[in-house]
């Protein structure tokens, strides 16, 4: 989940809304997991087991001057479209209380959430508490995280913050940001998915994928994590955030990947100012998709059953075949 900062979207012209409008209408369903069909007119979209029936929606394109009403409904929408593609999106790092977030989500910088998942179960087999981890020897800490990269810094960063839980919170992950933020190796954005994940309180996580998406959306223009955390923030309520996060991470992990995005499987497609940047044919975008939605496993090595359900793989552990 490491930050890094991607180059804006290139312009919009008359042409290239055309181009891009007329190819929308080409888009069709790739998987049962992702039940959206595009059109350039409606979206067909299965919203859920519950409802039992289809639902149309009218699409519609950014327009090229768009008021900030525009974009708060443009980008709400897109929010809810997400939230019918992925019910049973939740964090991809594996964890059973607040401490395996934390630590996990500290490791997770500069690696894949699989890496990390991979890697933390012989961590806390053998350091289940912040009192286990800040006794620790550093040198068998950096040998159990050797395959996260970077181990001897997050080595540090791990115990690290293990004798401040002891020290200074009894051994408990404080429930609040300025708390978490003085934690060695921790920043808003680990803060924030301990804070909407482990204890139910709203955050924005501002990854990679965050990022790139919500400027390829044009909801914001900021390459800062802060600024662009301000920025969307402000276009949805607080209680949306930390869903939010989920459904715009998985959609950059999915579908809307940085090199070339499977725009012609994506259900947002007549939503999205950046539609055409990528493969827009149906059949190659198809071949792009990642994860579950390309037959492919998830991240997590234990995940929740509703992704389970939802014909979702559980990740092989490390060393697995």
């Amino acid at each position: 989940m490491a930050v890094r900062r991607d180059s804006a979207v290139g312009e919009q012209g008359p042409d290239g809304s055309k181009k891009k409008r007329k190819a929308a209408e080409k888009v069709a369903p790739v998987a049962s997991s992702a039940p959206a069909a595009v059109g350039a007119k409606t979206v067909e979209k299965t919203a859920g087991k519950a409802a039992g029936k289809t639902v149309k929606k009218t699409a519609v394109k950014p327009p090229a001057n768009e008021s900030r009403t525009a974009l708060v409904r443009r980008a709400r929408r897109i929010n809810r479209e997400l939230a019918e593609v992925y019910p049973y999106a939740h964090p991809e790092l594996d964890f059973d209380n607040p401490f395996q977030l934390l630590v996990a989500t500290v490791l997770s910088a500069q690696t894949t959430d699989l890496r990390v998942n991979q890697t933390t179960p012989a961590l806390f087999s053998k350091y289940p508490t912040p009192e286990d981890l800040a006794a620790a020897n550093p040198e068998e800490v950096e040998e159990i995280l050797r395959p996260c990269g970077f181990f001897r810094a997050k080595t540090r960063s791990v115990i690290g913050l293990s004798k401040a839980l002891t020290e200074d919170f009894g051994g408990q992950v404080p429930g609040r940001l300025e708390d978490l933020v003085k934690l060695p190796g921790v920043g808003r954005k680990t803060a924030f998915v301990v804070l909407g994940n482990a204890f139910g309180r709203p955050g924005i996580t501002v990854d990679t994928h965050f990022q790139r998406l919500v400027r390829r959306w044009q909801w914001t223009a900021e390459t800062d994590p802060d600024k662009i955390e301000a920025a969307v923030g402000a276009l949805f309520p607080k209680s949306d955030w930390t869903d939010l996060s989920h459904h715009v991470i998985w959609h950059g992990r999915r579908i809307c990947h940085a090199r070339k995005p499977a725009c012609g499987a994506c259900p947002i497609a007549p939503l999205c100012p950046a539609y055409g940047e990528g493969e827009t044919d149906p059949e190659k975008a198809a071949k792009l998709l990642k994860y579950e939605k390309g037959g492919f496993p998830g991240q997590r090595l234990k995940p929740p059953q509703a992704y389970l359900d939802a014909g979702g793989k559980p990740a092989p552990p490390l060393g697995a075949g």
